[in-house]
């Protein structure tokens, strides 16, 4: 077991563009092009009759303002398609990288 899988879960609480608040859980963090991104997924809360379905990777980026980091949405598609696919090459390998501990024999 990983040394991640030990910990407990962490939880944020951000404001999404309506104004409500919302709390995610982080799952991990990358920098790419210089840029730091956190991926989240969103919390489901089971007395929400009106809940999105939609509980796909959220992935928000850190940005200075006013000296303070805070997260921010990405700011294109296309940004926001590059590092979704960078987030799915780090957590997959990640994946790959704990399937491969074990008896020490390869596949055959």
């Amino acid at each position: 077991m990983s040394e991640a899988e030990n910990e407990s879960p962490i939880f944020v609480s951000v404001i999404d563009e309506n104004g409500k608040e919302i709390v995610i859980e982080y799952v991990d963090t990358i920098e790419y092009n210089g840029i730091i991104y956190k991926a989240f997924f969103p919390t489901v809360d089971d007395d929400d009759e009106n809940a999105d379905d939609d509980n796909g990777l959220i992935i928000l980026k850190e940005v200075e303002e006013n000296g303070e980091a805070i997260l921010s949405t990405l700011d294109s598609d296309e940004e926001l398609s590059a590092v979704y696919d960078e987030f799915m090459n780090v957590l997959f390998d990640d994946e790959d990288d704990a399937d491969d501990v074990g008896d020490g024999e390869g596949d055959e």
